[in-house]
């Protein structure tokens, strides 16, 4: 069973093989943290860069495309900066919360970096999913735990540091 249940309203998404690599990406990070992947799902949402900057403008009132969005379900974060979140309990409602991804976006951003595309979608689907588990980088302390979490999510998925400048 899936953990991403991916809804396409740009075909090109479809081309880059998004949903095999969302639900890898969203399978290793809750695996990572202790969680079986059966137990969850998360609903993704590939669009264009039109979209997100409408969901951007209406959420964040930031009226600009954007890579990756996330919604979650419930309020997980930390209260003391740099201290993980408490980890939600298998139960009744599985719905870890939404995530939204713009295709131009994460294309030019691939590209400038020199990165593979299905490198960086990745990265952002971790981002995004730890994002849901209540981990965020606004204080320095949290960014530092949730960068150090991607980086290990991601070498254990094979795949390089994204913030190592090459």
């Amino acid at each position: 069973m899936s953990v991403i249940d991916c809804i396409i309203e740009d075909d090109r998404w479809t081309n880059a093989s998004l949903e095999p690599l969302a639900d890898a990406a969203a399978t290793a990070t809750l695996t990572h943290l202790g969680l079986t992947s059966e137990d969850w799902e998360i609903s993704l949402l590939a669009c264009d860069d039109a979209r997100i900057a409408t969901l951007n403008a209406d959420f964040r009132h930031k009226p600009t495309p954007t890579n990756v969005l996330s919604w979650p379900s419930e309020e997980r974060g930390a209260e003391q900066a740099g201290d993980r979140p408490d980890l939600p309990e298998p139960g009744p409602d599985p719905e870890l919360g939404d995530i939204a991804i713009a295709f131009e976006t994460c294309a030019r951003e691939a590209d400038e970096a020199g990165k593979p595309m299905a490198d960086h979608v990745t990265h952002l689907i971790v981002h995004a999913t730890l994002h849901l588990l209540g981990y965020d980088h606004e204080r320095d302390a949290d960014a530092t735990l949730m960068e150090g979490l991607e980086v290990e999510i991601l070498g254990k998925m094979g795949l390089p540091d994204p913030y190592r400048e090459y």
